[in-house]
């Protein structure tokens, strides 16, 4: 869809067709309308002014509680103030500090700060805090936390992991691309907050595997990628099976149409904090928009860019474009591995392992690692390909300058790009600074670090996924039909566990043993010969007992040794009953 055609897409505060309103007016359209559409007679209540590309936040009916400087300061369990001092962490964030003091008093709270300023513990202490004590049934989490992501969900599970155990809470992550089964599982043993995205959530409770009436709170992580990726009636319904009148936790870098409507349904009187404006611009972050000639200088610039000394993430539009690159930075000595969809999860997961420890110092990746990636001590993220979005530049731009940590931005940008990337920049509220390089240029080594890639090709080990150990149970193989008055395995009227009796491979007075003495043994006459063999010490496979001089197909009553020395093998016979030890 055209950016042209987005206007159309809104709640109709204005009148269709006509000029988007700008500033004031354009809060004042909005809120007027939205009054008007509600009540009919605008008794709804009073909205604040939003800024443009926003709906007007709600006005907070009961007065919110004041901000706090200091974690002491919070009506939370030791055990969790303990762990904080013990994972570094000794004064809140600004939105932790504003939305704890409330969603502690079991307030629903509409939150707004840009990825990296510390929703996660923002939600996550709260949430624990209120479910520490409790106890989840089988199936049935007390808490849960919805995010649009697999990547996000492992985040926000490592984040509130240790928190959660240092109150005694069980945390469960519920996610495509893993084991449905072993999610299952997780949840039938009882887990008190499941961190899921909806669809995978949809899946368990489809299969009888999850409940959540019990849940008490819930927590909606990115919801505006949510909104995005199409999962809006997905987590509309999930939210419509919580225990009615649980207290709702909303937390989003932006806030658009789609928000609001969540608002509306599932929000009662929220405490609203916004961190910081939309656009989410970070003072520690410079922005820098790159302009070059042709396509042919951009794979030259990315590729000095990439071969940096540190670690860099390199964003592109493609799954396909994705693995082009990387092949084409590993030929010229650049340490790369690709980051997409198209990977399985155990896949990407090692991916980013290789990342944060080194291995691999160059990540290029589409928009599967916008959200939900924390990476320590990330300074450069290049948009190789820019976002078509000014969302989408803003989560990219989230991987650096997180918690109060400086970081670039850097943008390479076509001459037909120009005039698209100039507004989605003032959608953003940024202001880059631009400039015309070449591979060349001193100016690109000052504001990317980048050099000369080394040339040598370089390989780094592609994850793969884990293969399934295959069973040891040796396949069946067909046998030949004994036509002896005996009773043959599998074919045979005698009293074989394919016949009712009670010896596995034939019936005959001998032993169908499993275990520690051998796979399967039986006595009785062959379909082969006579003669009986037992694997008693596990050292033959299946060893035909040799052909008894008055045996043949006729099934005599001898028996035979097997040529393993250790173990007779017996495929029928005409005995009695024979019978199964295990």
């Amino acid at each position: 869809m055209t950016r042209s055609e987005r206007p159309a897409r809104r709640r109709p505060t204005n009148a269709r067709g006509s000029a988007q309103p700008t500033g004031s007016a354009q809060s004042a359209g909005r809120g007027a309308g939205r009054n008007t559409g509600r009540s009919g007679g605008g008794k709804g209540p009073a909205r604040k002014a939003a800024p443009p590309q926003e709906f007007s936040l709600p006005e907070t009916i009961t007065p919110a509680l004041p901000a706090v400087e200091s974690f002491d300061a919070l009506d939370m369990p030791a055990a969790l103030t303990k762990t904080l001092a013990a994972q570094g962490v000794t004064e809140p964030f600004p939105i932790q500090g504003a939305t704890l003091p409330n969603s502690l008093a079991g307030r629903d709270v509409l939150g707004r700060g840009r990825t990296g300023s510390g929703k996660t513990l923002a939600f996550g202490l709260a949430l624990l805090a209120r479910t520490a004590g409790r106890r989840a049934e089988s199936k049935a989490p007390l808490a849960l936390v919805l995010v649009p992501t697999r990547e996000l969900a492992q985040q926000v599970d490592d984040a509130i992991t240790p928190y959660a155990t240092a109150v005694n809470l069980r945390v469960a992550t519920a996610v495509g691309g893993m084991s449905i089964g072993r999610q299952a599982g997780s949840l039938r043993r009882g887990v008190e907050v499941l961190v899921a995205t909806p669809g995978r959530l949809k899946d368990l409770i489809e299969r009888g595997d999850c409940v959540l009436n019990q849940v008490a709170i819930t927590v909606l992580d990115e919801a505006d990628q949510m909104a995005d990726m199409g999962f809006m009636p997905q987590v509309t319904a999930l939210l419509k099976q919580v225990e009615p009148g649980g207290q709702r936790l909303l937390f989003s870098a932006t806030l658009d149409k789609n928000i609001d409507r969540l608002v509306r349904m599932f929000l009662t009187d929220p405490v609203v904090h916004s961190v910081d404006p939309s656009a989410g611009a970070v003072t520690t972050m410079e922005h820098h928009v790159l302009h070059v000639a042709d396509e042919t200088d951009k794979k030259a610039v990315a590729l000095r860019i990439a071969a940096r000394d540190g670690r860099v993430i390199l964003f592109v539009d493609t799954k396909r474009g994705a693995d082009r690159f990387t092949k084409r930075l590993l030929a010229n000595g650049v340490r790369a591995s690709a980051l997409h969809g198209g990977r399985s999860q155990p896949q990407r997961n090692r991916t980013l392992d290789q990342f944060k420890n080194g291995q691999v110092t160059a990540l290029v990746a589409t928009n599967v690692a916008a959200r939900g990636i924390h990476i320590d001590d990330l300074d450069l993220v290049v948009n190789v390909d820019p976002p078509t979005d000014h969302k989408d530049y803003l989560h990219r731009g989230g991987r650096t300058a997180r918690a109060g940590e400086s970081g670039s931005v850097v943008t390479l940008v076509l001459p037909e790009q120009k005039r698209e990337m100039s507004r989605l920049m003032a959608d953003a509220g940024i202001s880059p600074r631009t400039a015309m390089v070449k591979s060349s240029d001193t100016e690109l080594s000052r504001i990317t670090g980048a050099r000369e890639p080394s040339g040598v090709p370089v390989v780094i080990e592609v994850p793969q996924p884990v293969e399934q150990p295959k069973s040891s149970r040796p396949r069946s193989r067909p046998r030949p039909a004994g036509s002896g008055t005996g009773s043959g395995a599998r074919r045979g009227a005698g009293t074989s566990a394919q016949r009712g009796g009670t010896g596995r491979q034939g019936a005959g007075g001998g032993d169908a043993t499993a275990g520690r003495t051998g796979r399967r043994t039986a006595a009785g006459t062959g379909t082969n010969g006579s003669g009986s063999a037992r694997r008693s010490d596990g050292s033959a496979r299946r060893t035909e007992a040799p052909k008894a001089a008055d045996g043949g197909r006729q099934g005599g009553r001898g028996r035979g040794r097997s040529p393993q020395g250790g173990g007779r093998t017996e495929r029928g016979g005409q005995g009695g009953g024979g019978r199964r030890a295990a």
